[in-house]
């Protein structure tokens, strides 16, 4: 009965440093992470909490970019109305002003710019700027999607809308893991995008926020 008592305490032993030692690895793997990466650092860049939406007062302040299509009209002065492309240097040609530095200012600070100008050939010149074509803001994609591609952000767009646009993922995509790049006035900021939780319900609906002009998507394959 002795002996029979000493193998369950032995028997007992052995299990208790069995799950001594399986909530050591647990504890190992929740720090270090699948593949030594931190689960609370996703690579040598902290993720930061998705951005907030533009209000609309920031997304009528467009401001004008290289490559960008204008409409300049100048009222009862067709032959001073043109369509015109932002240069690479930034600037457009109208007839009586020549070059006029574009990239940089909004619709309206160019159409005051031209109608102080037009003033000294034209008495009360009433300009009007318009946009046409918008290319000088893009978004970038890169990594396991079907097109690796940029393409300009001409209008409000979502991190799920530009992923379709460029021909959604490939085969060995990590649809958990999708990087958007953005560079900002204090540095460069990583957010995620799991699309898999977001198919499902279960990311929040902020993380499919809005792009911004520069934004890089990154799908790790």
């Amino acid at each position: 009965m002795e002996g029979f008592g000493r193998r369950v305490r032995a028997r007992r032993g052995v299990r208790a440093r069995a799950v001594d030692a399986c909530l050591v690895g647990l504890v190992t793997a929740l720090a270090v992470g699948v593949g030594g990466c931190s689960l609370f650092n996703f690579g040598s860049r902290p993720v930061s909490p998705p951005p907030n939406d533009p209000v609309a007062l920031e997304r009528e302040s467009y401001v004008i970019g290289p490559e960008d299509q204008l409409q300049v009209t100048v009222w009862r002065n067709p032959e001073l109305s043109v369509t015109v492309p932002v240069r690479p240097d930034g600037r457009v040609s109208v007839p009586l002003v020549d070059d006029v530095q574009a990239a940089g200012l909004t619709t309206q600070e160019l159409k005051l710019v031209l109608t102080e100008k037009l003033a000294e050939f034209v008495k009360e010149p009433e300009v009007t700027v318009i946009v046409t074509q918008v290319q000088s803001k893009r978004v970038y994609l890169i990594g396991g999607v079907a097109r690796q591609t940029s393409f300009a952000l001409n209008q409000d767009m979502r991190v799920l809308d530009a992923i379709a646009v460029a021909g959604g993922f490939t085969t060995f995509a990590r649809k958990g893991d999708v990087k958007i790049l953005r560079r900002e006035a204090d540095g460069l900021h990583e957010y995620r995008f799991d699309y898999d939780a977001f198919v499902r319900g279960d990311a929040p609906l902020e993380s499919n926020f809005l792009l911004q002009p520069g934004d890089t998507i990154v799908v790790p394959d």
